[in-house]
């Protein structure tokens, strides 16, 4: 019976020693938490979005980070097999906005709890509270696992260890430092889908305000980079939500460069600079008479209605009926595009991915398995593999986990 040992209990780990042993494998996980699946738990706040309707091709095209590196994985694995796959377990799943798919409790421990079962049942030997020291090889190929000052071996070997974020979760970069011995090369890690910290102070004005429907630039030097639209949030350091966190990867990688960059964020997207202008003319007509803070009121948030006046050089006191039309011009520049300049990202540690790892370059797509470490296989966020929210980078995990559990089953050396 062929032995699997597999380091790390996320998702990519649960699912490569539960295929691993489908196989007919004795698989033995260690996981340095108390408990595997720690990281499963706050996904999709704490509801666990396990994958996305979307085709192949369309969750390549969600995976900025390597995602082409996975086509083959999807092909084993797509989404349609991960929920075929929960559903055998007992969780029944519903499919939200944007091809969500979450389990109908909305309970991530419901998919915890499932997994475990089944690890149970396969009788994977599952150690927590064991984090493993040290990752021992000799010519290429690795001979054992220090746990705890006891050495375990087995055949083949499954590194899935996670990232460098959220940390309490177990993800606290382990698997970079076991890589980078046994010689593999650990690209930049870098906080993906992480909050944005703005110079701007007016952001703590706005706290909590969350918009929707706006379109978002990320600049570099003053050069468009990309954009997005969707929702937003402003915290009490700068800003979140959505469409910030799916900038946010390349954000960090410019600022890592030392560029200069912002955000510029058009509230009124649908309207060109003529129809708000119309709009405005309209509510000032509406509000004749009345300071122009009481008159924009049916246009922005109350919170929004000072920042914008202020960054348009008009104070909240004048009425309507005294704004000319190049006062007007510069409060459509503003609505049009509110500046924000980011000084950094949040810490790695609040990033809900790293960006990073393991170059794929070094790893077998079709197999995981590792190019330089003949009985090592790699899988999940551990690589350098990383894609926007939407239950993209836990249909990775699986797809990656599920592959280099089937593989290292049938592997021998």
């Amino acid at each position: 019976m062929r032995k699997i040992i597999v380091v790390g209990g996320g998702a990519a780990g649960i699912m490569a020693a539960i295929v691993a042993a489908e196989g007919g494998a004795k698989v033995t996980l260690f996981e340095k938490m108390a408990q595997v699946g720690r990281k499963l738990r706050i996904t999709g706040k704490g509801r666990c979005n396990l994958t996305n309707t979307a085709d192949i091709a369309e969750v390549v095209k969600n995976i900025p980070g390597n995602g082409k590196f996975l086509y083959s994985a999807l092909k084993n694995f797509s989404p349609a097999d991960t929920v075929n796959f929960f559903e055998n377990l007992g969780v029944v799943t519903k499919i939200e906005r944007g091809g969500r798919v979450f389990p109908a409790s909305d309970d991530a421990s419901e998919v915890i709890d499932a997994l475990i079962r089944r690890l149970a049942v396969l009788g994977v030997e599952v150690h927590t509270n064991s984090p493993v020291k040290e990752i021992l090889a000799e010519n290429k190929k690795i001979v054992g696992v220090n746990v705890g000052g006891k050495i375990f071996t087995a055949d083949n070997y499954i590194l899935a260890t996670g990232g460098a974020s959220y940390p309490a979760t177990g993800s606290s970069g382990d698997g970079f430092k076991f890589a980078r011995r046994l010689g593999h090369t650990v690209t930049e890690i870098l906080p993906s889908l992480v909050p944005l910290e703005t110079e701007e102070d007016f952001v703590r004005d706005l706290q909590g305000l969350s918009l929707k429907n706006v379109r978002v630039k990320l600049l570099a030097e003053g050069k468009k980079i990309s954009e997005q639209f969707g929702e937003m949030l402003f915290t009490h350091f700068g800003v979140s939500g959505p469409i910030i966190l799916t900038l946010s990867k390349q954000a960090a990688k410019l600022l890592a460069e030392g560029k200069f960059v912002e955000l510029e964020i058009n509230l009124k997207p649908a309207l060109t600079p003529e129809q708000l202008d119309a709009r405005l003319l309209r509510d000032f007509a509406k509000f004749k008479g009345k300071i122009i803070k009481n008159a924009l009121v049916e246009l922005l948030p109350a919170k929004l209605i000072p920042i914008i006046l202020d960054l348009s050089y008009l104070p909240e006191d004048k009425k309507v009926d005294d704004v000319t039309s190049a006062q007007r011009r510069r409060l459509i520049e503003n609505l049009r595009g509110v500046p924000l300049t980011i000084t950094k990202t949040r810490p790695i540690a609040e990033a809900i991915v790293t960006a990073g790892g393991i170059s794929v370059k070094e790893i077998e797509p079709r197999t995981m398995r590792s190019k330089l470490v003949e009985n090592l296989f790699i899988a999940g966020e551990v690589a350098n593999v990383d894609g926007f929210t939407g239950g993209f980078n836990l249909q990775a995990a699986w797809s990656m986990g599920n592959v280099a559990g089937k593989f290292a089953t049938k592997s021998v050396y």
